[in-house]
């Protein structure tokens, strides 16, 4: 094992990542219940964990997997032609991703 940790903490980590799932459907079952979907404490909730997610997945795109391809050594020493074409294409998925969401 790399990461070196005691055999509580694994058992602990293990018990945790199987309870999950079917403690989260039995928490939705519950919720189901007497959820009103188009109530405004449920609209706003709904906006703020979808602007949350949003964001965390805007953060992880360009922080670790754009810079990571952009700004590292191998991109660097390509030939500029290459880098023009990769910021193009880039720049081409942003525009079809977003179009795509305004379109859906």
């Amino acid at each position: 094992m790399q990461a070196q940790l005691k055999d509580l903490s694994m058992l602990l980590m293990a018990f945790f990542f199987a309870i999950t799932t079917p403690a989260g459907i039995a928490a939705g079952s519950a919720m189901a219940s007497f959820y009103d979907p188009y109530s405004p404490r449920a609209l706003v909730v709904e906006g703020i964990l979808n602007a949350t997610s949003a964001g965390i997945l805007i953060y992880m795109a360009l922080v670790d997997l754009i810079a990571a391809d952009f700004l590292g050594r191998r991109m660097s020493n390509s030939p500029t032609i290459l880098q023009v074409g990769a910021y193009v294409s880039l720049f081409l998925g942003a525009l079809a991703m977003a179009s795509l969401a305004i379109w859906t």
